[in-house]
């Protein structure tokens, strides 16, 4: 098994709050909403991004003298970026409720500055091409290069609610980023590193950034339900993990196969309504339910997870720092599944998509802060379900701090189960790439499925 060294591990502190103590005050407390709160039991986000080394492409004498000055570097630019999402430099606060003897606790996030982490490694023998070119994810490698690994978002409580490792490679670094879920979603996630690799990228000069700050009210939520939302105590219990054997494989779908996948969806159900990732997912699960064996009457599920800036009333700012979703689920038989393909498949996830309107985000909203239910790591795990995480739409390719774009994109440990399929964009302009996490069994098989491989880059 690969070793990494830890060479250092610093503790990064927002700075230009102290100026303004008005503005300190009023956000020294964030309530989490149930769309946050719902998320305590699992695990953090945890996504990265791998670069070729500086020296191997940029002339800039900045970052080709020796590297400990690009990690001082992006060790104070990501100071810079900690100043404007100051609140996950803080920590997840619990307050147990004793009135009434209703033994309820409510949390919310403290912006106590107490800190994020910084973190500076290196992996020796380790190339670019080893992350690039296994045909299998090397997971003892990639998972090493992130922070926090076997961490749930409950333990905010005490530990960082985000961190960031810089590990050097052979010719290589990979930046992994983990940051807590209950203070933010994926578009939270990507617009915290967006706006680092900006700073970055400007040798943090200051300068107006390309994307507004983080928007942090929950004056929304006014009239709608109650904050703080108490959960009963009961439900804080941290299930043992589960982890049965998976592999992941990254899957690299080219445009033109997703525009054929799209126009083979509509025109089976006579309709334009079917999205080009519809078409995609519904390709994945009609693909891996038929490489998994079932028996034909065995309920499948697919799990879609809904933004919903857009669905609430007034809307959402694009920058709206926290969680904002619901989870849609797409059920079939396998066998019914199989028999009618995707088009059938994408227009049962456009119907339930679709479904997803401001009223069902209210009633979400409302039913949850009644009777609020946690899921808990490994309470999903079987060979019957697929969730797609993540979006296509995040910026992900366009994080470059200085050196050059990235080259690739890997996730974590965290939320890893048998089916789950996490979605980027592709580097390749209008792509898709899936990172697949699946048994050996059904990745093998998969791989060996002319239908499913002729569909992929070559």
């Amino acid at each position: 098994m690969t070793q990494i060294t830890f060479i250092s591990t610093t503790t990064i502190r927002p700075t230009n709050h102290a100026a303004d103590e008005n503005e300190l005050t009023q956000s020294q407390r964030i309530d989490l909403t149930p769309w946050d709160l719902q998320l305590l039991l699992v695990d953090p986000i945890q996504k990265g991004l791998l670069f070729h080394k500086p020296n191997s492409l940029c002339s800039d004498k900045q970052f080709t003298t020796n590297s400990s000055t690009l990690i001082d570097h992006l060790r104070a630019t990501f100071s810079t970026a900690l100043d404007i999402f100051y609140p996950l430099a803080g920590r997840l606060a619990l307050v147990q409720n004793d009135v009434d003897q209703s033994q309820t606790s409510s949390f919310f996030l403290d912006c106590n500055g107490e800190g994020a982490e910084f973190i500076h490694a290196v992996v020796d023998g380790v190339t670019v091409a080893d992350i690039l070119e296994s045909i299998n994810i090397p997971d003892d490698i990639v998972y090493s290069f992130f922070p926090m690994n076997g961490t749930v978002n409950y333990d905010g409580i005490s530990k960082p609610l985000l961190a960031v490792q810089v590990t050097e490679l052979v010719d290589g670094i990979f930046i992994g980023c983990t940051i807590n879920h209950t203070a933010a979603d994926g578009s939270s996630f990507w617009h915290f590193f967006n706006t680092w690799s900006q700073i970055s990228r400007r040798r943090g000069d200051g300068g107006e950034l390309s994307r507004p700050p983080p928007v942090f009210s929950r004056r929304f939520l006014d009239g709608i339900i109650n904050l703080p939302i108490r959960i009963p105590s009961s439900q804080l219990e941290v299930n043992e993990r589960i982890n049965p054997p998976l592999q992941q494989r990254m899957f690299h779908f080219p445009k033109k196969t997703i525009a054929e996948l799209k126009a083979k969806a509509n025109s089976e159900m006579n309709t334009d309504k079917i999205s080009s990732l519809q078409a995609l997912l519904a390709h994945l699960w009609v693909s891996v339910t038929r490489n998994r064996n079932l028996h034909s009457d065995e309920e499948v599920t697919y799990m879609i997870i809904v933004g919903t800036r857009g669905r609430v009333e007034p809307k959402l700012a694009d920058e709206y720092m926290g969680n904002s979703v619901l989870f849609g689920l797409v059920k079939s038989k396998a066998g019914e599944l199989a028999k009618n393909g995707i088009g059938w498949a994408a227009w049962k996830m456009n119907r339930v998509i679709a479904l997803q309107t401001s009223e069902e985000v209210r009633k979400f909203l409302v039913d949850w802060e009644k009777c609020p239910k946690l899921p808990r790591v490994g309470e999903r795990i079987d060979n019957t379900k697929c969730v797609t995480g993540s979006s296509p739409r995040f910026n992900v390719f366009g994080n470059d701090f200085g050196w050059g774009k990235p080259i690739a994109v890997r996730s974590g440990p965290g939320n890893k189960s048998d089916g789950k399929l996490t979605v980027f964009p592709g580097a390749e302009e209008g792509g898709i790439d899936v990172e697949a996490c699946l048994s050996p069994e059904t990745l093998q098989a998969l791989a060996g499925d002319t239908e499913f491989v002729k569909t992929l880059a070559p």
